[in-house]
């Protein structure tokens, strides 16, 4: 069991040991989604849950920290598909099956980051998810409309639009994969083609920009 003390030492050893708890905590939340505790994620990793607190600071700490770890991982799956040598419409298409794929396979670490516990047994208070997932989809929607001001030629205004593309489309997707994963109305195959329908509009006569990598 790991100590205050020897939690103090080795300073270079910081970041390793950090992303060792960041993967004993992945593994509780894998098993235990929502309801997954402080208590129960600093014995997966052997320590206590002061030292937990020392690396994190507190729960809203190690919450944002799991959720920059998937965000990151979510952001490059979503650029492989935006950059993939296909046409547009596929481009699309593949984009939001990457999102929804990614829900699909870990859907406790998707409740986990974005819907509380209904009810604990442990006694300790929960993650607070809603103070923590809105900046989450902020930064989702911001980086998507980073990638389509910068390949999308809008025009008068583009940055703004490209803007609210991204936020809009970011929601699109959160929503609609918060109620197909849970009551799965439909195929994945099916909500792909009907939300790319959706999008399709002005997205598909929209040019490149001269200068961009194109989309």
């Amino acid at each position: 069991m790991e100590t205050t003390q020897q939690a103090g030492r080795e300073p270079g050893t910081a970041e390793r040991r950090r992303r060792e708890l960041l993967e004993a905590a992945d593994r509780v939340v894998l098993r235990d989604g929502p309801k997954a505790s402080m208590n129960a994620i600093a014995a997966e990793a052997g320590i206590t849950k002061p030292i937990l607190y020392r690396h994190f600071g507190d729960k809203a700490g190690l919450y944002q920290a799991l959720a920059v770890r998937h965000t990151d991982a979510l952001l490059d799956s979503l650029r492989a598909a935006l950059d993939a040598p296909a046409e547009r419409r596929r481009r699309v298409e593949a984009t939001l099956d990457t999102y929804l794929t990614a829900i699909e396979a870990r859907p406790q670490v998707y409740r986990f980051l974005m819907h509380p516990a209904e009810d604990s047994h442990t006694g300790e208070r929960g993650f607070e998810v809603g103070q923590h997932s809105a900046p989450l989809l902020r930064r989702l929607g911001e980086e998507l409309a980073k990638v389509i001001g910068e390949r999308v030629d809008l025009g008068p205004g583009g940055d703004e639009l490209a803007r609210i593309w991204g936020h809009g489309i970011v929601g699109m997707m959160h929503a609609a994969g918060d109620w197909w994963l849970g009551e799965r109305p439909c195929s994945r195959e099916a909500l792909v083609t009907g939300l790319t329908d959706l999008l399709w509009g002005r997205l598909a006569t929209a040019g490149n920009l001269a200068d961009g990598p194109g989309f």
